[in-house]
């Protein structure tokens, strides 16, 4: 498979550089999996595709202000850091700009030295591990001292900076939001457990894995970044059980399909997990417990347009983004949602 054969040109006016100001309005697309007929709704429509037994399964991992700007304490060179993901204790791996100017035994001053930071590990395309120096609790320093680490594609200021968290955000680790989960407002998760859908959580810490653009032409030879998840005894539970029952389950973005495939592919079955993957999803692949997807519309020759397109069909997912073009809807981070429903 040719990285080419999952490209599609957009408008650059589509990518979305603010979210709306209700998080449940933006357009939700409904494209049914086995026929791949197209409805046009509005996320807060989701409810009615959801009845008593079905499940609903969220990333409840949270972002943190992981981009953070230094100087080099010889040289009082700017160095741009941002933190990806925590290897152990304070070792972290990151994203350095510009990366040349790092090398071993760099030492980087954040906040006239609240935060400071040590290069113990070259990698490659710019990643550098660090060791982190600071007294306190890290977290507190983060949010003195960095900002969101937003896309590249976003070049708006964000007002609000929970904006690019979901209400539902926990667990402290991801160096990007799991997007799909945005549009849920405390509202509309009421409404679907007071309706009796089960709500479940597991934790994926987006890093870059997710975000890494493939540079090959062959995607097989593209190498997918490890990032940490955790998913409990009682999530497995209730997942068996909607399936067993024969309801539908539905898992909310990529990073959870992602959790769920890898501990399935590892065990055979679900059963309470953690660690790294860095599972790759693309056409060809075969599903062992995914089968109704609530996603946004992702990057062009992007892993995640791969995954969407392993679920679905390539041409049938290419169709529906060109319907979306077509129909104006917001792409990206801050956009408009996708329902791939097996009906």
């Amino acid at each position: 498979m040719k990285l080419e054969d999952f490209d599609y040109e957009l408008p650059e006016e589509l990518i979305a550089q603010t979210p709306l100001k209700d998080r449940s309005a933006s357009r939700m697309l409904v494209l049914e999996k086995n026929t791949g007929k197209i409805i046009h709704k509005h996320f807060r429509d989701m409810i009615d595709y959801l009845n008593k037994g079905d499940t609903l399964v969220l990333n409840d991992t949270k972002v943190i202000p992981a981009r953070l700007i230094g100087e080099k304490i010889d040289t009082k060179a700017v160095i741009e850091v941002l933190l990806l993901k925590n290897i152990e204790g304070n070792v972290w791996e990151t994203l350095s700009k510009p990366a040349k100017r790092v090398k071993v035994g760099t030492i980087i001053f954040f906040g006239d030295g609240l935060l400071k930071a040590k290069c113990i590990e070259l990698g490659e395309e710019g990643i550098r591990r660090f060791e982190l120096i600071y007294d306190g609790v890290l977290y507190e320093k983060l949010d003195k001292l960095g900002t969101m680490p937003l896309p590249p594609y976003i070049h708006e200021q964000l007002e609000d900076q929970n904006r690019y968290q979901t209400v539902y955000a926990k667990n402290n680790g991801s160096a990007a939001a799991p997007t799909a989960g945005l549009h849920f407002t405390p509202e509309l998760l009421n409404e679907l457990k007071t309706k009796g859908v089960n709500v479940v959580y597991l934790t994926l810490h987006v890093g870059l894995g997710t975000f890494r653009p493939v540079n090959v032409e062959n995607i097989l030879e593209h190498h997918m970044h490890s990032e940490y998840y955790e998913i409990s005894r009682e999530t497995c539970d209730v997942i068996n059980k909607t399936k067993k029952n024969g309801n539908r389950l539905v898992v909310v973005g990529t990073t959870s399909v992602r959790v769920l495939e890898t501990v399935a592919t590892k065990y055979g079955e679900l059963k309470e997990d953690s660690g790294w993957t860095d599972i790759f999803i693309y056409p060809g692949y075969k599903f062992k417990v995914v089968d109704n997807l609530i996603t946004n519309f992702h990057l062009p020759k992007s892993t995640l347009v791969m995954l969407v397109s392993a679920l679905v069909g390539r041409e049938t997912i290419l169709n529906a983004y060109k319907e979306a073009i077509n129909e104006k809807y917001r792409f990206f981070s801050f956009g408009d949602s996708m329902f791939i429903i097996n009906k």
